[in-house]
């Protein structure tokens, strides 16, 4: 496994060096994470994650995340920085640390079907893997959010469920969970689900009662230290949306709940049931009365920020609601793992393996549903679909491989790989209806044009320039500001980060109202600089939000005369203005010339 971990390893590096090269970190969390890293290895404490280069006028902005992500990514930048530079050594660790949770990955998938399919069916595991695109998007190099983390301990969830050895199974989902929770509450519905089919493994059997004892310590017991030691000051205080007093409550009451019903454990099946549904009702209700504010969506967002951001945010939508071509080769894998996973506790129910492919049909069921709510459950649900899928591989093609006919041995067997293991679902994909949008005058699509101004705006070469003002504090688009400060010494006002949605308003009312309405805001927030990328993603928004918006002004080529012009590069694809204070506010006649008109060369 360790052999194929390092080809996988030597194939994302050489194929991802250029991105690598250039520090291309596509996504705002990405660029977040190193800022964090960065900040802490310039000496901002342990338990301070607040990120002072956004809004430095109203203090920073608050990060719900934790320091256990920044561990691997700090240690390689200090282990390769005395032989290849700071800034070579940052890029480096972005591009290695992400491949680091794959082996974990790895290792509790292939557990997972040594324990459940065949000794040798580990490798089989690992090819389907590589076609779970969703999965393996999060463990590409530059990818050093914490998705990968969390996707590594449901692996090793999956793992613990089928293992059976009782005390180590309910030890590894316990630990693997709690591990899961101190990272961030993403995957909390998942592990909800593990502690409610362990409870049920213990109604149905009450010899499985070991698993749940030291499940309910080792969830418990981890929580707790995951909380001593990684919860940050934010996240002290009465919160929903990560490890904080609120979810520690829980976790530590489920713990000890389970443990004391371990201690019970009677023997009629009934009283068992009982009992799990009395605890669950216990839980539920303490809930309810102790933390009525995260009865909600745990984000604890205004109603504004709701209808005008995070419910619009595409990962965010479910599946149904994407196109096609979008959604139907996130969705075939799920579909074949319930399958197998179906098959193969049909063929064990003889044994003692029926219950842990249960256990997996289940688990694998559930996560596709998640499909159904978000599609952000896209490389979970594809991940825990690889037992299934492997059980029925295993089943189907040495069927073939009997078969006396050579065609039906070589192709046969190849197709039936290509069917169970889902990659026939990427071979359709150029031959699926194309989602592509509208085409503007010019014959070009305009997800195209806006996916051009999206990868132009987060190049070092389009941002560096910036370089050449005095730091300074620039008002941007939301979506902008994570890879403004980490690419440039200059200040941003916001980021996608639910926790300040006070700036994230502001930027949107700034945007999307009058003209006349901007300098107030951007005052407040001590702005000096306005930057913008037309036909960006998020400037498409202010557009149809309001047509004669500041923004749609800006477009137009109405500049107020309190924007003072700043040359950039020819080729740039900023725009960028000093903020007038002083000057009162006249309007401006409509310019013919629009905002993405050539540009005057720059200063010499």
């Amino acid at each position: 496994m360790l052999l194929f971990w390092l080809g996988v390893v030597a194939w994302y590096l050489w194929q991802r060096q250029g991105n690598i090269q250039w520090l291309m970190l596509t996504d705002t969390d990405d660029n977040m994470r190193l800022m964090q890293v960065r900040a802490w290895l310039a000496g901002q404490g342990w338990y301070d994650l607040r990120q002072y280069r956004l809004d430095p006028a109203m203090g920073g902005f608050d990060i719900h995340w934790s320091r256990i992500v920044d561990l691997p990514i700090a240690a390689l930048i200090l282990l390769l920085k005395p032989f290849i530079g700071v800034a070579a050594a940052e890029r480096w660790a972005c591009g290695l640390a992400p491949l680091l949770p794959l082996t974990l990955t790895m290792t509790g998938l292939c557990l997972t079907v040594r324990r459940l399919v065949a000794p040798q069916a580990w490798l089989l595991a690992l090819i389907i893997l590589m076609g779970c695109t969703s999965t393996m998007l999060m463990y590409a190099p530059l990818r050093i959010d914490h998705h990968g983390w969390q996707l590594a301990c449901l692996a090793l969830t999956v793992a613990g469920l089928a293992d059976t050895r009782r005390a180590r199974g309910g030890a590894t989902v316990g630990l693997s969970s709690a591990l899961s929770l101190t990272i961030g509450l993403e995957m909390l519905p998942y592990c909800a689900m593990a502690g409610a089919i362990i409870a049920l493994r213990w109604v149905w059997d009450a010899g499985d009662v070991r698993r749940m004892q030291v499940y309910g310590l080792s969830l418990a017991g981890g929580t707790a230290l995951g909380f001593a030691l990684f919860a940050s000051n934010a996240n002290q205080v009465l919160r929903c949306d990560a490890l904080t007093p609120v979810w520690l409550s829980v976790m530590v009451a489920a713990g000890t709940l389970l443990f004391g019903l371990s201690l019970l454990n009677p023997a009629n099946r009934w009283v068992r049931l009982a009992l799990a549904a009395l605890a669950g009702a216990v839980i539920v209700t303490g809930f309810a009365l102790l933390f009525p504010q995260c009865l909600g969506r745990p984000e604890q967002v205004s109603d504004e920020l709701a209808q005008t951001w995070l419910n619009r945010v595409r990962e965010a939508k479910p599946i149904y609601e994407h196109p096609f071509k979008t959604g139907f080769p996130i969705a075939v894998l799920p579909v074949i793992g319930i399958l197998g996973a179906l098959v193969g506790t049909w063929r064990a129910r003889r044994s003692e393996a029926a219950v842990a492919w249960a256990a997996i049909a289940l688990f694998t069921a559930f996560a596709a549903a998640m499909l159904l709510w978000q599609i952000r459950a896209g490389p979970a649900a594809q991940m825990l679909s690889v037992p299934g899928a492997t059980a029925l591989a295993w089943l189907i093609i040495p069927w073939f491989l009997r078969q006396k006919s050579m065609l039906v041995r070589v192709f046969g067997s190849a197709l039936a790989f290509l069917i169970v293991s889902g990659l026939f679902a990427g071979l359709l994909l150029p031959y699926l209806p194309s989602d592509a949008g509208k085409t503007g005058k010019a014959g070009k699509s305009i997800p195209d044009k806006v996916a051009q101004a999206n990868a132009a705006c987060a190049r070092i070469t389009s941002l560096r320039p910036l370089d050449m003002l005095p730091r300074a504090i620039m008002f941007t688009h939301v979506d902008m500001g994570p890879r403004l400060i980490t690419i440039t010494h200059h200040y941003g006002v916001a980021g996608p980060y639910h926790r300040n949605g006070d700036a994230i308003l502001a930027v949107h009312h700034a945007f999307s109202g009058p003209a006349r309405g901007f300098r107030p805001i951007a005052a407040r927030h001590k702005a000096q600089y306005l930057l913008i990328c037309p036909d960006m993603a998020e400037t498409t928004v202010y557009r149809a939000r309001n047509p004669n918006g500041f923004y749609g002004q800006l477009h137009r080529g109405q500049v107020p005369n309190w924007l003072e012009p700043v040359a950039l590069p020819e080729k740039s694809p900023f725009r960028l203005w000093r903020i007038r204070y002083d000057l009162p506010d006249v309007p401006e006649p409509v310019s013919s010339a629009r905002i993405n008109a050539p540009k005057a060369p720059p200063r010499r």
